[in-house]
């Protein structure tokens, strides 16, 4: 169905639409200050509470109005993340538990190490003698319920390989307009919306 549109401005509201755009300046007017004040105030907050779900940040604000009144935002709370910065919080325990993780870090780094450089003398070991790996052995020698675990792991195996070349191959089809990083099957991971 068309529309029609009038030629003439008869039919026009007068009235401001949408935001107008203020200069940043002092507003000389008392009641329009405080009304400023409040909202962006509110606003203010606003975007600090979303700050913090989102990224997890600690935050304090402290504003003091015209009239003489203090408003506070702070996550957890204004006074802990003002007395943390302040360095009346405990910051020692903070250190020491930063050191006791990179300490914990270390280990692990070098348990993993350890335990790679143990799995490639097995490995190599493994070759050295001649070893036949499960996929390669004779099934006469393995028993039932073996055979049974190595079909479903095949399987689960299988359905998780024509999974993914089926997303390669859907996305590899996408219009190179819309995915300009497609560079075959197995090139470097799609980018969209970047």
């Amino acid at each position: 169905m068309a529309m029609m549109r009038e030629s003439s401005g008869a039919g026009k509201k007068k009235t401001m639409q949408g935001r107008k755009k203020i200069e940043i300046k002092k507003i000389e007017c008392l009641s329009s200050r405080q009304v400023t004040f409040s909202k962006r105030r509110s606003g203010l907050f606003k975007k600090a509470s979303e700050l913090c779900v989102l990224s997890g940040a600690e935050i304090a604000i402290i504003v003091h109005s015209l009239g003489k009144r203090l408003f506070s935002f702070g996550h957890p709370s204004a006074d802990a993340v003002v007395d943390r910065y302040l360095g009346g919080g405990n910051s020692d325990a903070a250190e020491v538990d930063t050191r006791e993780f990179n300490r914990h870090y270390s280990d692990v780094s070098r348990k993993v190490e350890a335990e790679k450089k143990r799995r490639d003398v097995i490995e190599e070991e493994k070759r050295a003698e001649g070893d036949v790996l499960w996929w390669d052995e004779d099934v006469e020698g393995v028993e039932l319920d073996e055979l049974e675990q190595y079909a479903a792991a095949l399987e689960d195996l299988l359905r998780n390989v024509e999974l993914r070349a089926n997303d390669l191959v859907i996305s590899h089809s996408l219009p190179r307009v819309m995915n300009p990083s497609a560079e075959g099957l197995f090139g470097e991971e799609n980018k969209l919306g970047e």
